[in-house]
């Protein structure tokens, strides 16, 4: 298919999830969610236990030849056998060897992620062997002939009354079920009978301790217990990198797990075996005989899988998504998998935003590239994890790689003239256009307001939509002729150095100088009227651009430049303010990755949000008179980056301390991300997410207050979703309005 075709199947694809599968995955990540954040809040030292599990994880991966080799002789101690896979199909060759040997008709499996990697089930059953799943929601999937839609709850995407509806068509009842209740007694008799009856018992494995040779097993239901001893013969099968050094590290991990995953203080199960297990198999043919008179041996069977992770251990972009501890907090905190579930975010196994780590290290490149562009990078997501793994940039070095094996485009040579960025030939052209938003900038500046009026003609806006997937629904921004830095060089400073209280560089974002330049104007006013002494620098784009778009290369180098601009007004002791909170993302965070430490450190330590600025200002003194109160009560809506860094409660103080009736919206994400709304592909996933914000800001609580938004990408949304115009709180609160 050529790429139009491609953005339209894409299109149609996630329109019919978001039809059929959405209102599920959205109520249940929902509820996920709202138990994450009580759950966590109840733990006073969940921020200590993160850093503590990472830590065990970090050292674990680095040790891991020597944890493995611990472990392989630990467990045959304990009289079992161990077995590394370089592969699935080599693991897969082992179990059917198990199974042919004990001459098995029936395994049965507890929930495994690391089994659906495999696709064990398809191996046995092609030797004839009836394979059943014993956790509710894989069982229901396997009933239905569908993959998992999530790492935790595979069946997110189905409702109950669904699921009434598979099995009243699918099985023989003398009554239809229509409760929870009903639904799941009928499991669990049904499945009580497949596991009394079977062979072989397979399990996953949450941590494996190398001291001990334990297997920590966390589960909401019983039936992996039941799995594990009820069959004379257990088969464990597990990643590699699922080994820690010793039963005393599961301790944070039982603290982690269930709050992160299903917003549980403790799940329902935590099991901790250490096979082969001392107690007798069950015999239902024999209840008479008592357990100490038994003399039945147990078989066990660990079946350790490489599968592509020694080759992530190796690489330093990937290593980290070994940490993983398959919480799903990643997937339950996404906006975009709340609308779409891991059908459409998610590859051959794994879903959720470490799913791109998972599925490039164990799936290649092709799986990988169905979903990637569904992260957005909004960074939700790393506050979340329960081992600290920087997801974000696991999916944009993902993404950087797929772009440079992409075959060139017969206008590339168009491209490669006009802009300015550091990729290689083959660049999909929709990526580059928005990589290189501030080239599109500034010629939009410099020949506006005709550029605007030509962008909007219709034969324009189908060239677009058909040449690089510009989503013709979506307004384009207007490009404002006197950009930021020309109005402040004609306009000049109205607080001297000399006596100003403080001195700063006021950075001037490429949507700040080009387009919405009167919010710039509003931050220099605002900062003066606080005794501040403002300069507009001469300095380029962030970098973030780019890096959304996967252009490491592009956004290091602007990366480089940027910071050469800033160093001499960090040396003169200025602070540096900034307006977008994706772009101070990029200074606190992704710049970490770009630039020297030092110099990261630098920028990071002495740059601040302009909202928090003015918060600090009022703190020390400044007189808060100075400011324009706002004259209606307001709905605010913090930026998706600005809540990861912690600073949204910035905006709320000072509007409050300028006694405004504030209404904070608690809808996460407007859904529009930067390029990502305009995007052909995902325009409607956009919109999806963007009505949780709209019919927050339409309800009677704020349907006619001021709306506020912090972020570039949230006040375009919400402009497209209200009738009201949204702006910047900045300028809520500027009071020289137009000087």
């Amino acid at each position: 298919m050529s790429k139009p075709d491609d953005r339209r199947a894409k299109a149609a694809r996630i329109r019919h999830l978001l039809e059929t599968e959405g209102d599920a995955v959205e109520a249940n990540t929902a509820g996920f969610n709202r138990g994450r954040y009580e759950a966590v809040a109840d733990l006073e030292s969940y921020e200590e236990l993160k850093g503590e599990a990472r830590g065990i994880k970090e050292d674990a991966i680095e040790r891991l030849p020597e944890l493995l080799e611990q472990v392989t002789q630990t467990v045959e101690a304990n009289g079992g056998t161990v077995y590394l896979a370089d592969d699935a199909a080599d693991a897969n060759r082992y179990i059917r060897e198990i199974a042919a040997e004990k001459e098995a008709d029936r395994v049965v499996k507890s929930k495994s992620m690391t089994s659906e990697e495999l696709e064990v089930n398809d191996a046995l059953e092609g030797d004839g062997v009836d394979v059943v799943e014993t956790d509710l929601g894989e069982w229901v999937l396997q009933v239905a002939d569908e993959s998992p839609s999530h790492i935790v709850a595979p069946a997110i995407h189905r409702s109950r009354a669904e699921i009434a509806r598979l099995f009243n068509d699918r099985f023989d009842l003398e009554e239809p079920l229509e409760t929870a209740e009903e639904l799941t007694m009928f499991a669990r008799e049904r499945l009580g009978e497949q596991i009394r009856e079977a062979d072989v018992g397979m399990t996953g494995a949450n941590f494996i301790t190398a001291d001990s040779g334990t297997i920590m097993l966390v589960t909401s239901e019983g039936n992996a217990r039941k799995t594990a001893v009820v069959p004379d013969t257990h088969v464990a099968v597990a990643g590699i990198e699922k080994v820690v050094p010793s039963v005393e590290d599961l301790s944070p991990f039982i603290e982690l797990i269930g709050r992160s995953g299903t917003g549980q203080d403790i799940t329902s199960y935590i099991s901790l075996l250490t096979p082969p297990v001392e107690s007798p198999t069950v015999d239902i043919d024999e209840p008479d005989v008592a357990f100490a008179e038994r003399e039945d041996d147990r078989d066990f069977h660990l079946v350790l899988i490489d599968n592509g992770r020694t080759a992530m251990r190796e690489d330093d972009q990937l290593r980290e998504t070994l940490y993983c501890i398959r919480c799903s907090a990643c997937a339950n905190s996404c906006a975009n998998f709340q609308s779409v579930g891991g059908h459409a975010f998610g590859g051959e196994t794994y879903s959720g935003g470490i799913a791109t780590g998972w599925e490039a290290g164990v799936h290649g490149a092709d799986s990988v590239a169905e979903f990637n562009d569904l992260c957005t990078g909004c960074s939700r997501c790393v506050n979340a994890c329960p081992v600290e793994i920087d997801i974000p940039w696991i999916n944009t070095v993902v993404r950087d790689r797929l772009n440079h094996g992409v075959d060139p485009d017969r206008f590339e040579f168009l491209y490669d003239e006009l802009v300015p960025d550091e990729e290689p030939s083959g660049l999909d052209l929709q990526k580059r256009l928005f990589g290189n938003y501030e080239t599109l900038a500034k010629l939009g500046s410099a020949t506006a307001p005709l550029a605007n009026r030509v962008a909007e003609l219709g034969p324009v806006r189908s060239l677009l939509e058909r040449s690089v997937g510009v989503d013709s629904r979506r307004p384009l921004p207007a490009f404002e002729r006197e950009t930021l830095r020309e109005w402040y060089d004609e306009r000049g400073p109205r607080v001297a150095a000399s006596e100003a209280d403080r001195e700063v560089v006021l950075y001037p974002d490429t949507y700040t100088n080009y387009v919405d330049v009167d919010r710039g104007k509003a931050a220099v006013r605002v900062l003066e009227a606080l005794d501040v002494h403002v300069t507009v620098p001469n300095v380029g784009e962030s970098g973030r651009a780019p890096l959304s778009q996967g252009m490491i290369a592009t956004a290091d180098e602007q990366a480089s430049e940027v910071y050469a601009a800033l160093a001499e007004h960090l040396d003169a002791g200025r602070d540096v303010v900034v307006i977008e909170p994706s772009d101070l993302a990029m200074f606190h965070r992704e710049y970490e990755k770009l630039l020297p430490e030092r110099s990261f450190e630098r920028l990071r330590d002495g740059s601040y949000e302009v909202l928090e600025y003015v918060y600090g200002c009022l703190e020390n003194g400044a007189d808060p008179a100075a400011l324009r109160a706002p004259e209606k009560p307001i709905a605010y809506h913090s930026h998706c980056q600005q809540r990861t860094l912690g600073l949204e409660a910035y905006t709320t103080a000072v509007l409050e301390e300028l006694d405004a009736d504030v209404f904070e919206s608690d809808v996460e994400c407007c859904g529009m991300a930067g390029s990502f709304g305009y995007k052909q592909e995902y325009y409607e996933l956009s919109m999806d997410v963007g009505d949780r914000l709209r019919d927050q800001f339409e309800s009677p609580t704020a349907a006619d207050r001021l709306v506020l938004a912090s972020g570039t990408s949230c006040e375009d949304q919400l402009d497209d979703l209200l009738e009201r115009e949204a702006s910047h709180p900045v300028e809520a609160i500027d009071p020289g309005g137009g000087v």
